[in-house]
């Protein structure tokens, strides 16, 4: 009855991540092949994660070099193995600011130059068309729109920039427990 339990709720977990990860523009299994890890106790071989997420090894291959470089896995070796295996960072902050750091320069940078470059189209209309209503109506809303990219920009900036808030001060924040500096032992 446990591990109908476990395997479950390991599966419910793997489908809610690959939603989240959809909603930050990386792909499902990307997320899927976070939530296996995370919730295995020992780390697991891309074979174990292929069959946990339901991907082909070369598909889940790519977004494990992303994750890993995002710091959000570790991956390690097994003595006498040749197989490479993974376990999760817990450090959310700190993936938290990776992926805004990743994320962050190029699609908002991406999102302000469009909007940008259509401020520019509006302001180079010919003169007489500049007392359009029309015109003046998609200014004001690009505008709106460039000013609220430009807040969220300086918001993500001001967050990645706290870096010394981390872990002791979310886990205060959020009722967790601080980082003793020791690796995190399973229970």
């Amino acid at each position: 009855m446990t591990t109908d339990v476990v395997v479950q709720t390991r599966e419910h977990f793997i489908h809610a991540l690959s939603r989240i990860a959809r909603f930050w523009g990386f792909p499902k299994a990307m997320g899927a092949a976070y939530a296996a890890i995370y919730l295995s106790p020992v780390p697991l071989s891309l074979d174990a994660l292929a069959e946990m997420v339901g991907v082909t090894k070369g598909g889940l291959s790519p977004h494990l070099r992303v994750l890993e470089r995002l710091g959000i896995v570790r991956r390690e070796g097994q003595l006498g193995d040749r197989k490479d295996y993974y376990s999760a960072d817990t450090d959310f902050w700190g993936a938290l600011r990776r992926i805004l750091q990743e994320r962050e320069k190029r699609e908002f940078d991406r999102a302000l130059r469009s909007v940008s470059e259509c401020l520019a189209l509006l302001d180079g209309a010919p003169r007489e068309r500049q007392a359009d209503p029309l015109l003046a109506f998609q200014r004001e809303r690009l505008a709106t729109m460039k000013r609220f990219f430009d807040g969220l920009d300086r918001i993500v900036s001001t967050l990645l920039a706290m870096d010394g808030f981390r872990q002791a001060t979310f886990g205060r924040l959020f009722g967790g427990r601080a980082r003793t500096g020791r690796k995190e032992r399973h229970a």
